[in-house]
């Protein structure tokens, strides 16, 4: 029995940062590109930031082009993943036999790949720590690959570490909802405003620039300079906004609505 078909018949073991595990993937492998092709990638924010910029597309037409809409599990919030060729194989859009065209830019999911990561923070008795499995394929022949890793390593080096860092407050976002009572249902109205803060963050940038919005809310001068420069520093202050709105205080997100000024969001 191979490696890989050993680890794929055990049950999931929850790994911590430093346990350590073989893996090399590399075009000599047999299965190169194999992972690439008929997956469900959920794309981030800061994914959909750094592919439509690598595209040199506005966040509108990459959504239009590349991306599917989706309902998240027992949150009811609106993701996307990445939209699949109508190939045999239902392909990366981004894959061809010799590898990934925007590999520098490749979604976080691809980089933890084949680790997974998971977190039972907002969860009755939990530690609230982070934890990953591995994500076995049957195909996957790089398990045989004599690369030793830790998972801190594996991290660094993929260059997980920053996207997980931007997309820290949205993910804790997430994960907070999905503690909600299953009877706290969104409005349309809420995951309008979730799926544009999160996804068209050219949109966002026009609706707080060129609406109301900096009439209603107190936003500093500086924190404006750096939201109309800079798509992280909008980014962040998006998911700060949209804390506000879930949980139905200013304090929770820091941006305070101005005496007599209409809260935009439900």
């Amino acid at each position: 029995m191979s490696t890989a078909e050993s680890m794929a018949s055990i049950d999931p073991v929850r790994l911590s940062s430093n346990s350590q595990f073989k893996f090399k993937c590399h075009p000599g492998v047999k299965c190169f590109t194999q992972c690439c092709r008929g997956i469900n990638i959920t794309l981030t924010p800061y994914d959909i930031i750094r592919l439509k910029n690598r595209l040199n597309l506005n966040s509108e037409e990459f959504l239009a082009i590349y991306t599917k809409p989706e309902i998240l599990e027992k949150t009811d919030l609106p993701i996307v993943t990445l939209k699949l060729l109508d190939d045999e194989q239902q392909s990366c859009p981004f894959v061809r036999d010799d590898g990934c065209l925007v590999y520098t830019d490749r979604p976080t999911t691809c980089r933890y790949y084949p680790i997974g990561v998971a977190s039972l923070s907002h969860k009755e008795g939990s530690d609230g720590e982070e934890f990953y499995f591995f994500v076995h394929e049957p195909h996957c022949k790089g398990f045989e690959e004599d690369m030793q890793w830790t998972v801190r390593q594996w991290r660094e080096d993929q260059g997980v570490d920053a996207h997980d860092e931007i997309n820290a407050g949205w993910t804790d976002l997430v994960v907070r909802k999905r503690s909600f009572p299953k009877n706290i249902n969104l409005n349309q109205k809420a995951k309008d405003m979730f799926f544009m803060a999160s996804y068209n963050i050219d949109k966002f940038r026009d609706f707080v620039f060129n609406s109301t919005f900096l009439q209603r809310y107190q936003v500093d001068v500086a924190t404006v300079q750096k939201i109309r420069e800079d798509e992280i520093e909008l980014l962040k202050f998006a998911v700060k906004w949209l804390k506000g709105i879930f949980f139905r205080s200013d304090e929770n997100s820091g941006i305070k609505i101005k005496d007599g000024g209409e809260n935009l969001g439900v």
